[in-house]
């Protein structure tokens, strides 16, 4: 996905208004500050721009949102359960340093394998965090854990792992 980082979806409609409330993992309370415009992927691989009229924070992992041209109820609930994405500048801005999420990009680097391929996707379940990667052109779910972190390089883009042995066989075959 060029350019594109997905942060959540469109989860309800809020008030009569054609506001919206975004349930985002972004890691923090955030009203969107700066940003101008969320992708909604109403098709696959097909992201539309939608101006932000106005954002406001819930808590840590909603927002309401107030979208141009959205300016009745059904017109937003049209849009429920919409995946929502950022431009790249937008989402560095907006991440927590410490969520899950802020790890699109880097670098997957295993103890024993090396280096595996970069993380496309970040899954949050209830008890685990998985990352997506393409590895030898089968896509991979690695997860994210005490057992298996053993450090992240910030700086460099870099996320060290030790997978568990016979992980990596069940993508690969």
């Amino acid at each position: 996905m060029n350019n594109y980082f997905s942060i959540g979806k469109l989860v309800a409609t809020f008030g009569l208004e054609g506001e919206l409330v975004l349930r985002h993992s972004l890691g923090k309370r955030t009203a969107l500050k700066g940003v101008e415009v969320l992708f909604l992927e109403e098709r696959k691989n097909s992201f539309l721009p939608y101006f932000l009229q106005k954002a406001s924070a819930k808590d840590h992992e909603h927002a309401y949102v107030k979208l141009e041209g959205i300016d009745a109820r059904e017109k937003a609930q049209k849009l429920v359960q919409t995946p929502v994405y950022l431009q790249e500048s937008d989402f560095k801005q907006q991440t927590a340093a410490s969520a899950p999420l802020s790890l699109l990009g880097f670098t997957v680097q295993d103890e024993a394998q090396g280096a595996l391929g970069v993380i496309e996707e970040v899954i949050e379940m209830p008890m685990q965090v998985l990352a997506k990667v393409t590895i030898q052109g089968k896509e991979a779910l690695l997860p994210l854990n005490d057992q298996t972190l053993i450090k992240i390089e910030k700086k460099k883009q870099v996320v060290h792992l030790r997978l568990p042995d016979g992980l990596l066989d069940i993508y690969l075959g």
